[in-house]
Parts: structure tokens; sequence; C-alpha cells
């Protein structure tokens, strides 16, 4: 189900819960929503869609991958400095990104994954994985 995109400051500066089996519905949910969005969105976490959550789901070309409890577990030294909009406030802001990381999640068969991602992709990951924390971009 596509749902509405929060835009409350104060309710995105909440920090996320671990998500569990019984929140795949919210995954799915996330899921549909960013579909719903492709052309001016590469990533969403749950908490732009209501639910605090520990969940996000970015694009891979036009596929959605969702990614439960994601973990940076090792990233590359070298960092670059980022412009960043977001479907949640207006603007673009900078933010200061890995160039490469390593993440460990749950997929949506709440199996235990480990890639590694590089790039926009990574710039990506670490924007949504920001607001499941709480951190405003």
């Amino acid at each position: 189900m596509v749902r509405p995109i929060i835009q409350d400051a104060f309710f995105l500066m909440q920090p996320s819960q671990p998500a569990k089996r019984s929140d795949l519905p919210i995954a799915k949910d996330l899921s549909d929503t960013l579909k719903a969005h492709i052309g001016h969105c590469v990533g969403l976490a749950a908490n732009m869609i209501g639910e605090r959550r520990n969940i996000i789901a970015f694009l891979v070309g036009e596929m959605p991958v969702v990614m439960l409890n994601p973990k940076i577990v090792g990233h590359s030294s070298e960092t670059y400095e980022a412009e960043e909009g977001c479907l949640s406030l207006s603007g673009v802001r900078k933010a200061v990104r890995y160039r490469q990381i390593e993440v460990e999640y749950e997929d949506m068969m709440m199996r235990k994954r480990r890639n590694a991602y590089r790039n926009f992709t990574a710039q990506i990951i670490q924007h949504e994985m920001d607001h499941c924390k709480g951190v405003l971009i």
C-alpha cells in the first residue's frame, strides 16, 4: 500500500525501534511507496511513512531493495561531501558520506545478509540509515 510521506520534523527526529517479523507489512508498504515515487526519490526510511521502525528501502535501477535493521559494519576511509535532497524536507543539504560501506541487515525473509555498496548507492543507504537514527539531512 502506498502511504503518504511524513514531513513533521519532530516525528522524524525520533529514533526508530528494531524491526521484527511482524513489521514485514511496513517493509512492503515502504517498498510500494518508494515505487510510487520513482523519478524523484531513490530511497525511503520507515519513519518517512509514519512508522518508527529500523527499515529502509532504496532503488537499484528501478528495483527496490528493502533492508531491516541495517548496520554499517565496515567502511572505506575515503569520505566525500554530498548534496542531498529528501522527500520529507525541503531544499538540499550537505552531508559527509563514506565512499564504500559494508552493511549487515535482514531481508524480507528475515534472513541475515551482508553486502558491500559503493558510491551513490552507499550514499543513499547512509542517508536512509540516518533517518532511522532520527538524524535529519
